[in-house]
């Protein structure tokens, strides 16, 4: 079974406590329809597990098959710098239909960033190299397509729909 490499640490985006007793990763592409399915299951695990359960999001962007995918990577990084990863990841899955640069530009506006800075830091080569570095860490792990999902360290096989992700949670 493939192991998560490297395991959660400070470079991640993480929901809830450290040392929570179940870690959730998710390896996902913002314009996956499959990512934009598991959203919504995600988010009501993670409520109805609430300090149960820790959450990290790491980038797994397939740019061959969507365009927008990285550019909206380093955008939810960009959030990320002004304290708002979290809100801009949710905004872009709301609005995955019609990602553009100017989709991302109006969550960001939507979600009260500094656009100036917004505007600055997705041309900062920083933010491209930690959505390569995620990437690269999500081929190591074994992820071959999104969403992906580890648990605790340990891959999940099974399907993304809210019951089963939650049946393999709780043990």
């Amino acid at each position: 079974m493939a192991k998560l490499t490297p395991p959660p640490g400070p470079q991640d985006h993480a929901r809830g406590k450290e040392g929570a007793p179940v870690t959730l990763v998710e390896y996902g592409d913002f314009q996956c329809p499959h990512c934009g399915k598991a959203f919504p299951a995600v988010e009501d695990i993670v409520k109805k597990m609430g300090p149960g359960l820790r959450f990290i999001f790491r980038h797994f962007p397939l740019s061959e098959s969507h365009a927008m995918a990285k550019p909206a990577a380093i955008a939810a990084e960009a959030a990320g710098r002004q304290g708002k990863f979290w809100e801009m990841h949710h905004g872009i899955f709301q609005n995955q239909e019609m990602l553009s640069a100017e989709t991302l530009f109006a969550i960001a506006q939507h979600i009260g960033l500094d656009l100036e800075q917004f505007r600055n830091d997705i041309q900062d080569t920083a933010l491209e190299d930690k959505v390569d570095a995620d990437f690269e860490s999500g081929v190591r792990s074994g992820v071959n397509g999104t969403p992906s999902f580890f648990i605790n360290g340990q891959k999940y096989n099974g399907s993304y729909d809210e019951e089963s992700l939650m049946a393999s949670l709780t043990f």
